[in-house]
């Protein structure tokens, strides 16, 4: 990478904002509204970011009958508490402010259902930030197979032909799925959800510790930046190389 993306594609949860517990508490009481086990707390962690419709089946052990009911009693909470809970990152709207200024164009690609990705980026003054929003079908049981994969497509859809380069950034293996699957890179941030080790394994270009690493790894001054052409490396404040 030569140059600052011209396309920056962001992920929501974890990447951009910080829930604050919104969401693995909003899960858990949910869960207990409708008499369900609740899974330990490492899994509902790992519950943030994929599908809640396939975290609840594949983690929670939901029955299928159910999942639309726990949905609803999630979101319910979500909408009335949870958004308001949630905190962009330190440094993170800096980072994305610089990026615009840089004429990039800057999108949110996220697995939540597109019109609640809306309204959170609402909530937290972000929306104006971002060019366009990329996010699940309004019909949380219609499960999207293949990840991320294809809201990434939808995202460089929307673009086409008007950038030059472009790459993902996000918190979890599922992002950086996606963008492979898309022919882009994707670099990790290291203050999201993903387990130690996680996004290398996934072939993250670079696993960022915050945002001023994150400027940095876009590489702002035009020059190549070394970091972002190894797959696995983490930097930042006190981080080894892997």
């Amino acid at each position: 990478m030569t140059s600052a993306p011209r396309l920056v594609l962001f992920d929501l949860d974890g990447t951009l904002v910080d829930p604050a517990g919104a969401i693995t508490g909003g899960i858990r009481a949910a869960l207990l509204a409708h008499g369900l086990a609740v899974p330990a707390a490492e899994d509902l962690q790992a519950m943030v970011g994929p599908s809640l419709a396939v975290s609840l089946t594949s983690i929670a052990q939901v029955p299928p009958t159910l999942v639309g009911r726990v949905m609803a009693t999630y979101r319910a909470g979500y909408r009335a508490h949870g958004m308001a809970q949630s905190r962009p990152y330190p440094g993170i709207v800096e980072c994305v402010e610089r990026l615009r200024a840089q004429g990039c164009r800057v999108a949110v690609a996220t697995q939540k259902p597109e019109w609640l990705a809306e309204e959170l980026l609402e909530v937290q003054g972000l929306r104006s930030l971002f060019d366009s929003v990329h996010g699940s079908p309004r019909d949380e049981t219609t499960v999207l197979l293949d990840g991320k994969t294809s809201i990434i497509a939808a995202a460089l859809r929307r673009y086409d032909g008007a950038y030059d380069e472009a790459v993902m950034v996000g918190d979890r293996r599922h992002d950086v799925e996606g963008a492979a699957a898309n022919g882009l890179g994707c670099i990790g941030v290291s203050w999201g959800f993903a387990a130690p080790g996680e996004l290398e394994a996934a072939g993250a270009l670079v696993v960022v510790a915050d945002a001023a690493d994150l400027v940095k790894a876009l590489g702002w001054s035009g020059r190549a930046k070394a970091a972002v052409a190894m797959p696995g490396r983490t930097v930042g404040p006190g981080r080894p190389e892997a």
